[in-house]
């Protein structure tokens, strides 16, 4: 039961950090298009926590699983969202079984998929642009979708992020195994 509670306490964090990285868009679209960059620096602590907690198979699965229900049941879960979540939490669940279950290179890596959660969020942007406009024009300030096009079409720079992503995920679980010495001490190399 204690582990029921904390992982229900890690989904919840886990869908708290999609909701600050939702909402860094009333700032400007650019940090929606572009905050799953560095949202991975708190996501390696949920994963690394997650992880500790499912020893086997499924600590992606229950991450990007909940949430996936939640945005079904919102109805915020378009097909990239669904396909992204999918290939994403399949990645990071063959990673973690080559790599090790218990070990912390099998998490380190399987969390680096993980970390693109967030773009399988956003990525409606890119593959419906028109779709994705005229919901800002129902759901947001006037002119908004103004600021949306030059993201949208800035893919170069949508590139450039999906790249830095890789590393900043690297940096965010190393700093989640410094601060969460516990969980990491339980693990093997």
């Amino acid at each position: 039961m204690k582990n029921v509670s904390k992982l229900l306490l890690m989904a919840v964090a886990y869908l708290a950090i999609f909701i600050l990285g939702a909402t860094s868009g009333m700032i400007h679209p650019a940090c929606y298009a572009y905050v799953g960059a560095i949202l991975p620096l708190l996501f390696a602590f949920v994963y690394l926590k997650t992880a500790s907690i499912i020893k086997g198979f499924g600590a992606a699965t229950f991450l990007n699983g909940v949430l996936l229900v939640l945005f079904l049941i919102a109805g915020e879960a378009d097909w990239t969202l669904v396909i992204g979540f999918v290939i994403l939490t399949a990645l990071s669940e063959i990673l973690r079984y080559f790599l090790g279950y218990n070990t912390r290179k099998g998490i380190r890596w399987s969390f680096v998929p993980l970390a693109y959660s967030f773009f399988a969020y956003t990525f409606h942007w890119w593959t419906d642009t028109e779709g994705s406009l005229a919901a800002a024009v129902e759901e947001m300030p006037a002119g908004y979708d103004e600021l949306m096009k030059p993201v949208i079409d800035n893919v170069p720079m949508l590139v450039v992020v999906l790249v830095l992503t890789l590393p900043i995920s690297i940096l965010g679980m190393r700093l989640a195994e410094k601060v969460l010495k516990k969980q990491v001490s339980k693990l093997s190399i």
